[in-house]
């Protein structure tokens, strides 16, 4: 055998094997194929080998049961039906639509360079508002708040940070205790007013020296961090402009395709 005879036979026979692989089941010979799988979750956004072994027997089943629906439709002629033949062209129609829409904004692409002039140009867009890290401790009554106050209020640094901590997942009655009483950030309006006020009052490192009272209870608040009001860095926010950039584009170039046809095609409407 010849060296090209043997390339040729081993590509022939490394194909093969990568179809056959690919292949998960078959209904009477019709094939379902993890490509057939990755089109349906491609939709939202998801991917055949990154579910679990549950998840994928249950997609393959169902796919299985369409096949065999697909035979039970055929042997009962509804390829015949009006309805279906109907139902089928404008199905094409939409098919034509979405695949040519696809591949219309597959080729709007955006380079970095364009995104950062998007951002230099409007750097307002992007602004910031101030924001603060807290945690805090939730307990029922003012007295439990101030005993946990003067326990604290002789620590700084990374020893009241520790305490406070501790604190919170033995005493705090809120949600966050399990996690020392971590907020996050927030910004102005996402908290209750006497609380988001103690908060934003206080600076990197302190407790509140009084407990702050709210509908939920008395609360000793630490901040552990804080944010000045800014504008986002571009690396932050890129992949936002590049979407939007790239979905104003593609709405553009489909608003001047039908307008250009407009202007080809001879239109009737009734409706005035």
């Amino acid at each position: 055998m010849s060296l090209v005879k043997s390339v040729t036979l081993a590509s022939i026979l490394f194909v093969s094997s990568v179809s056959a692989a690919d292949v998960l089941a078959t209904v009477d010979g019709a094939t379902i194929t993890k490509d057939d799988i990755n089109m349906i979750l491609k939709q939202q956004g998801g991917d055949f080998d990154k579910l679990t072994k549950e998840q994928q027997k249950k997609i393959v089943d169902k796919l299985i049961e369409r096949e065999l629906l697909i035979k039970v439709a055929k042997k009962a002629g509804v390829e015949k039906d009006a309805n279906y033949a109907k139902a089928l062209e404008n199905y094409k129609k939409d098919l034509a639509i979405k695949i040519w829409m696809d591949k219309l904004y597959e080729r709007s692409l955006i380079s970095d360079s364009e995104a950062n002039k998007y951002y230099q140009d409007n750097k307002d867009k992007f602004k910031k508002p101030e924001q603060v890290h807290a945690r805090h401790i939730l307990v029922k009554t003012e007295k439990e708040a101030k005993d946990i106050i003067n326990e604290l209020k002789s620590l700084k640094g990374e020893e009241l940070k520790k305490k406070f901590i501790e604190l919170a997942k033995a005493k705090s009655t809120g949600p966050s205790g399990k996690n020392g009483g971590d907020l996050g950030f927030f910004g102005k309006g996402q908290m209750v007013k006497s609380f988001e006020d103690a908060a934003f009052a206080l600076k990197k490192g302190e407790i509140t020296q009084t407990p702050i009272k709210t509908q939920f209870g008395y609360h000793v608040i630490y901040v552990e961090d804080k944010k000045p009001e800014g504008i986002a860095p571009f690396s932050e926010v890129k992949d936002s402009i590049i979407a939007k950039i790239r979905q104003e584009q593609f709405t553009k170039a489909i608003k001047e395709a039908i307008e250009n046809q407009k202007k080809e095609s001879k239109i009737t409407n009734t409706i005035k």
